[in-house]
């Protein structure tokens, strides 16, 4: 039988379907042929077979690859982290390898402990050096290269922190290395165009190749070439390149036809090209067709609605949305916009749905009692305190001794229902036991009293008042004239129109033009002028010198210096999603 043969060649020739159903056929299943069918399991991304499959393998087989299976049970664990979100099973397995240790790392990630899983990778790179110091046949080439996927991850993972620029300086190392694994070099080229956005596009564009190597499509799990192909269309929008930027989404398109994330590129090609309505209608058939999606897509809609100043669309969308409807952001939203558009009834009934949704959901929970006050206070605010009274009335009688909503709700009934409002009242405290011991003098004379009352000055004997002599009435000041200009007439009369300038008055008229002066140069070439004689140097008395006397300085000549050309600024970027490494994997058949 060369069944496994069969299977095993399949295998490494990446026909990984051909090989799973060669293994299916065979009736005896041995240890190796395990070893193998969790390997096909694996590379499928049916996680949760090739973890049973290593699970029993480990318990009824005994030789010298345990640790092995325990590398590859991590990688299915990690891979169930990171591709799945799924919280991985605590099986206990050591951490006695740096692989081991490089796979508990990516179990760490995949759950968003970014500083427990930087520690373990740490320890997995003290690991690696310390077991490659003990061959001394390695050089230090091949340690940095064993070191490149720890140190990868590393920066994948300080990217996560926002540490970009540490990050960036790791990945650019690894890329100097130029490690053999073609799909840690596509994953960490990617990584550096999502950290360069749209700032450094050539570096992007060399990037961007070593994604589209050979054999990557066999390396990497399914969402990290989604998420390769994603940023490749994303860096074709940003270079202006509409025709490749389609091409790639169109494959994606076909490939998940479910996922919004191509669509929504699409979406901004379009505004990019000031084609609103047809990003919209686009968005508005990929939410009809997939209603699971929809959530994220409608609230781009409501976007695109609200740049376009259609305000009372874009709440409609909103509101349509179930999964955020009653959410208090989403109501927040949607009073603030129709209270913008003037339209009370409209926020108040937002209001409305919303307590009766928690009041039959949550009764009497902090989100619905905060709900009731929040509307209870806008009715307040925009004149509506009839319709306010019900929700105060509410409040008050969750708490009796809030005396503070209590005289909300007197001071909303007494002008709808006076008698209501005087029955109220009597559960109002009595003004003795709301006094407090105050000395309102000392209290109003303290630092921080804005203002001071002055205290009478204390009278020390009676005295008569003086009466005022004519020294002690206060003189009034005389205005003094303004000054007249030298050439003041008080005869003559002052022009009206002065304060207007010469040019606007009614008597301008002009400037005489008088005979043009003959100027040099002036007229056909060759021609005289009657003043030529004037410029005949050998009818003149003396002519001056035309070189400079001995001891004159010869005289400097001024040049224009080039103003510096002005640097185009730059273009804000947009992010792009990341994608985690591959997960170590030992054992036969390996990666």
């Amino acid at each position: 039988m060369i069944g496994f043969e069969k299977a095993y060649c399949e295998y490494r020739l990446n026909r990984v379907e051909h090989a799973l159903k060669t293994i299916q056929g065979i009736p005896e299943q041995t240890d190796k042929l395990k070893e193998l069918y969790a390997q096909v399991l694996y590379r499928l991304e049916r996680y949760d077979e090739c973890l049973a499959v290593y699970k029993d393998l480990i318990r009824n087989s005994q030789d010298d690859y345990e640790e092995e299976r325990k590398t590859n049970l991590s990688a299915v664990l990690a891979a169930q982290s990171t591709w799945e979100n799924t919280s991985p099973e605590d099986l206990g397995l050591p951490e006695s390898s740096y692989e081991l240790c490089y796979n508990a790392a990516c179990c760490l990630i995949g759950q968003g402990q970014l500083s427990q899983a930087m520690q373990k990778l740490q320890k997995a790179e003290e690991l690696c050096r310390k077991s490659l110091a003990e061959d001394s046949d390695v050089t230090e080439e091949d340690v940095e290269a064993e070191l490149a996927i720890i140190h990868s991850q590393m920066a994948y993972v300080m990217q996560l922190q926002g540490r970009t620029e540490d990050a960036l300086q790791l990945y650019n190392q690894v890329i100097k290395l130029k490690p053999s694994d073609v799909g840690l070099l596509a994953v960490t080229a990617n990584n550096i165009i999502t950290i360069n956005k749209d700032q450094n596009v050539f570096d992007s564009k060399k990037k961007v190749k070593l994604t589209s190597a050979e054999g990557v499509e066999h390396k990497l799990a399914k969402k990290q070439l989604q998420a390769i192909e994603i940023n490749k269309a994303l860096l074709a929008m940003y270079t202006n390149q509409a025709d490749q930027c389609k091409k790639l989404l169109a494959s994606q398109q076909a490939q998940s036809p479910g996922h919004p994330r191509p669509v929504l590129i699409q979406v901004a090609q379009l505004c990019r090209e000031k084609q609103h309505n047809k990003a919209i209608e686009l968005l508005q058939r990929f939410s009809d067709q997939h209603p699971v999606s929809a959530s994220g897509i409608k609230l781009t809609m409501a976007q695109l609605y609200l740049t376009q100043g259609h305000v009372t669309k874009a709440c409609d969308i909103l509101k349509s949305i179930e999964e955020f409807k009653y959410k208090p952001g989403m109501i927040s939203a949607l009073v603030t916009m129709y209270t913008n558009e003037e339209d009370i009834d409209s926020a108040i009934d937002v209001f409305t749905q919303a307590i009766q949704h928690y009041q039959s959901e949550q009764p009497g929970s902090a989100i619905h009692l905060s709900l009731v006050r929040e509307a209870a206070n806008y009715k307040l605010k925009y004149g509506r305190k009839k319709e306010a009274t019900s929700d105060l009335e509410q409040l008050w009688k969750q708490n009796t001794n809030d005396v503070h909503t209590l005289a909300q709700l007197i001071s909303a009934y007494s002008l709808v229902d006076q008698d209501k409002a005087k029955a109220l009242s009597k559960h109002l405290p009595s003004p003795d036991t709301m006094s407090f011991n105050v000395d309102v003098d000392e209290l109003e004379n303290s630092h921080g009293a804005t203002y001071v009352r002055k205290k009478a000055a204390k009278v020390v004997g009676e005295s008569q008042p003086k009466e005022q002599g004519p020294q002690d009435v206060k003189k009034k000041k005389k205005k003094k004239k303004g000054k007249l200009p030298k050439n003041y007439d008080p005869k003559s009369t002052p022009d009206p129109e002065r304060w207007l300038p010469i040019r606007e008055r009614s008597y301008y008229r002009g400037k005489k033009k008088g005979k043009k002066k003959e100027q040099v140069g002036r007229g056909t070439q060759g021609a005289t002028s009657g003043g030529s004689a004037e410029l005949d140097a050998s009818k003149s008395a003396s002519s001056p010198p035309t070189s400079p006397q001995p001891g004159s300085g010869a005289g400097t000549a001024t040049s224009n210096a080039v103003p510096p050309r002005q640097q185009k600024p730059a273009v804000a970027g947009a992010t792009r999603k990341k994608a985690p490494q591959k997960k170590k994997k030992g054992g036969k058949g390996g990666w």
